[in-house]
């Protein structure tokens, strides 16, 4: 835990924005009334859902790049101890999250990975890359790894290599992980942070990384945003352009998509970034601040209070119902109805967590996880 001043406005307000819509898309009211873009794509595609991950890895990326700053982006003893210890501390807490709070739960069917998990792996990952290899480096290190992906998907996936049942992420997490620790949310045994997944998510760290040098070495100017902005085209255009054989695919985190949402990302943060911090207008930010100033805590506790929602019983007639489905259908719904209730919930669960969040953004105190 620390206080701190320095920070990129831009970043902060970015990352807040991110975690709220997070928090949203991920805890409706009901799972059964969902507004289409607040869905992720059903398997090949890309809906504004399916950005936010993404976004998240690539503002992991620019902070990576001034947390490093300190240790002259060199890899030593100093920076080699905060990547593991951040890397071990983030995958702990998206494990116990799996576990919480059913801790009597049998743990033949833990499900190991998550997107905590995904966050530790790839941070580690990527900061090794980016101390070990030159910045102006990084595009080849990206390049090599998304055509590899490409490869060994297109080669060793089977008759149809991109197909939920027959990919090769899913293969070699069974075989490494076993069927009974991966998520079920497709209906089968498949992991949408998978481990050979993570490869390509790396890469959207790195572009995220390189970002960073370009805003901390630069000067907050019209060239700068320009820079970006051009940048951001060329990924998202080149993804598009690889999704004619390699589609964009959110959970195998296929290099076009990469590329795809890398670009957006960075078309996004170049926009907040001039505002925010080239025209010095911040106050329309300040409450996308007041999350995105501890934005893993805040979903961490996000996730928490989902599961006690979930967890916690209360009476309905006859039978007990969850705390979550007693609070949507009997607050929510009465007062928006089913569909416009179910996102009253989510944006519930956001304004509680800000107010948690609030408490420690007041006394400028950060928790680095």
């Amino acid at each position: 835990m620390e206080k701190n001043s320095s920070r990129l406005v831009s970043l902060d307000i970015f990352r807040g924005l991110t975690v709220a819509f997070m928090i949203i898309v991920n805890t409706p009211g009901s799972w059964k009334y969902v507004y289409s873009p607040l869905r992720h794509a059903s398997w090949n595609g890309c809906t504004p859902t399916d950005l936010v991950f993404p976004f998240f890895l690539f503002i992991v990326g620019i902070s990576m790049w001034y947390s490093l700053k300190k240790y002259g982006h060199e890899l030593n003893g100093g920076s080699i101890l905060r990547i593991l210890r951040r890397t071990i501390t983030v995958f702990a807490i998206g494990l116990f999250l799996n576990i919480f709070p059913y801790f009597g739960m049998d743990y033949t069917t833990l499900r190991i990975l998550g997107v905590l998990q995904r966050i530790a792996l790839v941070y580690c990952i990527s900061a090794l890359i980016c101390l070990i290899i030159r910045r102006d480096y990084l595009w080849i290190v990206i390049a090599v790894i998304l055509i590899l992906y490409w490869a060994l998907l297109a080669f060793f996936g089977g008759a149809e290599p991109f197909s939920l049942e027959e990919n090769l992420v899913r293969k070699i997490d069974i075989a490494l992980l076993g069927e009974g620790h991966l998520s079920k949310v497709f209906g089968i045994p498949f992991e949408p942070e998978g481990l050979l997944s993570t490869l390509p998510a790396v890469c959207t760290v790195i572009i995220g990384y390189y970002i960073g040098g370009i805003t901390g070495l630069g000067f907050p100017g019209g060239k700068t945003v320009l820079k970006l902005i051009l940048l951001g085209a060329a990924a998202s255009g080149l993804g598009l352009l690889w999704n004619m054989i390699f589609p964009i695919n959110k959970p195998l985190w296929t290099s076009s998509y990469t590329l795809y949402t890398g670009g957006i990302a960075i078309g996004v943060f170049a926009v907040i970034y001039l505002v925010s911090d080239v025209l010095k207008f911040q106050k329309w930010g300040t409450p996308f601040m007041v999350l995105g100033t501890n934005a893993l805590f805040a979903y961490f506790l996000a996730g928490l209070w989902t599961e006690l929602l979930l967890f916690v019983q209360v009476p309905s007639g006859n039978d007990k119902i969850s705390l979550y489905g007693w609070f949507y259908g009997k607050v929510c719904v009465p007062i928006a109805g089913n569909l416009n209730g179910s996102l009253m919930f989510a944006i519930i669960q956001v304004i509680i967590i800000w107010l948690l969040a609030l408490i420690l953004f007041r006394k400028k105190i950060y928790i680095k996880l």
